[in-house]
């Protein structure tokens, strides 16, 4: 899987909709367009689109490509297993809905600590995942990972059997205490294990960055995107195999294969502007929220947490802006408010970035549902 270049690996997290609804024909666009640049790895997964994501690699990839010509991930999420035979049927659901008779690579989803990790166990989904390797339902078995350096240690040392590790990698959480980049790619390149990357623009935060970050950029290199400076500086580190975008529009596909289609790693002085570039972004403190949504679907209030958090940001960073009143109103007229949160915890439970998202929502309620 290795190569001095990472691949530029298709997220089919956030596709293109029209009225809620995946617009597959933009996506079969996107698809042509990435196969065409010579790129072959789709990463999906059980619940992306609410379960509908699967099956749009059936109806954009595997309908219409050979099966050798690219490569499909998968995962199995922890909280949809209750008994070990939800592993089977799991897995043979997601066969039949993407259309395969394998996974290239198939990965335990959101691997933390406490109760993903502790569900992973429990149902004995390691040794599960080395028998379905033997049965040729999937070709490399792995996990996606959002937890502390020292989980990830005990696990690799537990478990020999995993062949590569998903993280979430940026330039803009190396050092985050609560993401852990730059220790986790640490660990993994001390045991040589193939690393796949995720969030590399951070669910689309360092792709619309700021005028005064955007001015940096432009005059060191003034005809590339915020978004190529995120790519480049993870396609820059050693030993990445896979450097994964959900991307939205073939406007974001056309940018990314422009970055990859020639590679330029960061030069000395590129590293400069970066690091020019992190001391004013965090200078201002803001949820570290990648709108993966997974705290959404069980949400009792209906309240779209991702986006609520994306107004608070807007309000952290320009207190006196109202376009994140106008946004957020909008918002509200068709989902909960922030102060609609009955503080149940399902949020929490199962958000990667394990954020206080009870506490965030207060704040949210105070920034824009108490607005006097």
């Amino acid at each position: 899987m290795s190569s001095k270049t990472p691949q530029l690996g298709f997220g089919l997290m956030r596709l293109p909709e029209i009225d809620g609804v995946i617009d597959i024909e933009t996506v079969r666009t996107m698809v042509d367009d990435f196969m065409a640049k010579g790129f072959t790895y789709f990463d999906t997964a059980y619940v992306y689109h609410g379960g509908r994501s699967e099956s749009v690699v059936r109806d954009a990839l595997v309908g219409r490509y050979p099966r050798e010509a690219y490569t499909v991930a998968t995962k199995l999420p922890a909280w949809a297993i209750k008994c070990e035979d939800d592993r089977d049927r799991i897995l043979n659901e997601q066969l039949e809905r993407a259309g395969v008779e394998y996974f290239d690579y198939y990965l335990l989803h959101s691997l933390e600590d406490g109760g993903n990790y502790n569900a992973y166990e429990k149902y004995d989904c390691f040794n599960w995942g080395v028998q379905k390797k033997a049965e040729g339902k999937i070709r490399r078995f792995g996990f996606s990972y959002h937890g502390t350096p020292e989980l990830l240690v005990k696990v690799l040392d537990l478990h020999p059997e995993i062949e590569f590790v998903q993280i979430q990698l940026n330039y803009a959480d190396w050092d985050n205490a609560i993401v852990h980049s730059g220790k986790l790619y640490e660990i993994l390149r001390e045991r040589n294990m193939p690393i796949i990357v995720m969030e590399p623009v951070k669910g689309g935060t360092l792709a619309n960055v700021d005028d005064d970050v955007m001015e940096l950029f432009r005059a060191a290199r003034p005809d590339k995107s915020a978004a190529s400076w995120a790519m480049r500086f993870v396609g820059s580190l050693e030993g990445i195999d896979v450097i994964l975008s959900g991307m939205s529009n073939p406007e974001q596909m056309a940018d990314n294969l422009d970055t990859f289609a020639d590679f330029e790693p960061l030069t000395d002085s590129d590293r400069q502007v970066l690091e020019q570039v992190k001391e004013k972004m965090l200078a201002v403190p803001l949820i570290q929220c990648t709108s993966c949504r997974y705290c959404t679907d069980g949400c009792p209030a209906g309240i779209r947490i991702p986006d609520v958090f994306s107004a608070v940001n807007t309000l952290r960073k320009f207190p006196d802006d109202n376009r994140p009143h106008f946004f957020y109103g909008g918002l509200t007229a068709e989902s909960g408010k922030a102060s609609d949160c009955v503080g149940c915890g399902q949020c929490e439970s199962v958000c990667p970035q394990h954020l206080p998202i009870i506490e965030l929502l207060k704040e949210a309620a105070e920034k824009l549902d108490n607005r006097g």
